[in-house]
């Protein structure tokens, strides 16, 4: 008897991306049979987070980390190592940890800083998935104006009404658990948020995929905002009714899981280590 296979539970509605002619090769979400095979893909795709990470040059020291909750397991997420690049992450040397920042598999240490906010995250919100945070150049300047991004263009649309800025514990070292509660109310209803004087988060109720594109795009939203600004050229912004309605179709879950996909295609190609 053949197992029933569920797909991935997805909060929004098909997309116009979508091809209608059928036979062409288009990247099609994953179903499991088992947990087992969940866990699999949640860890292969978070080690392919972390080398697209390490492509985009977001490492800084021992600073940034990514997280997915065991399908199974879910008051465990898997997580980067301690002071491991990006570039050296595989499936061998990832972790297991619990709420309180316990090993629970692994031969790594957690990074204390991204236990507190990752797992008040994850603790406060059990249909986070998928969790991203990176010291960036642009993210993190971006994030000493203490200001949300404005809708400048079709990327930034993305976030509009769906990020905000924390001032909580702003420029504050979070290893304090009481620094990753303040932190966490922002993402009961925001994806991202841009961290005052620290940077961005982003946080995904569907996939580890989806977290780590959204993080890559929101870097880049800070980079095309801060060099407009330079330009001292005041923008034109798009309308809320026109960025409500580029988010709704390039600012979902699911375009954030198929956007990641050529990026983990090439982190296969360029690091064939990263599954050993």
């Amino acid at each position: 008897m053949r197992k029933e296979r569920q797909r991935m539970n997805i909060q929004s509605r098909p997309s116009l991306y979508e091809p209608t002619q059928k036979g062409l090769m288009f990247p099609e979400m994953p179903s499991f049979s088992s947990l087992q095979e969940e866990r699999q893909y949640r860890k292969e795709h978070l080690v392919g987070a972390c080398r697209m990470f390490a492509k985009q040059k977001f490492d800084y020291g021992f600073a940034g980390h990514l997280t997915v909750r065991d399908p199974e397991r879910k008051n465990l997420y898997w997580t980067n190592p301690m002071a491991v690049p990006f570039s050296a992450v595989s499936l061998s040397n990832l972790i297991l940890v619990d709420h309180d920042g316990h090993v629970v598999e692994g031969d790594y240490a957690v990074n204390r800083a991204g236990f507190v906010l990752h797992a008040a995250v994850h603790e406060d919100h059990p249909d986070i998935v998928a969790m991203c945070h990176a010291h960036t150049i642009y993210g993190t300047t971006w994030a000493a104006t203490g200001r949300e991004l404005d809708p400048i263009s079709q990327d930034a649309a993305a976030f509009f009404e769906d990020h905000c800025v924390i001032d909580e514990e702003a420029g504050k070292v979070a290893v304090e658990v009481e620094a990753g509660n303040k932190v966490s109310a922002a993402f009961g209803k925001y994806r991202a948020a841009i961290h005052r004087n620290h940077g961005l988060l982003t946080a995904s109720r569907h996939s580890i995929d989806a977290a780590a594109f959204w993080f890559l795009a929101l870097e880049r939203c800070c980079q095309q905002q801060l060099v407009l600004e330079a330009t001292g050229i005041k923008p034109v912004l798009v309308s809320p009714e026109k960025a409500r309605y580029s988010r709704q179709h390039v600012g979902s879950e699911y375009i954030g899981w198929l956007h990641f996909q050529p990026h983990y295609r090439e982190a296969l190609a360029d690091n064939p280590d990263m599954l050993s």
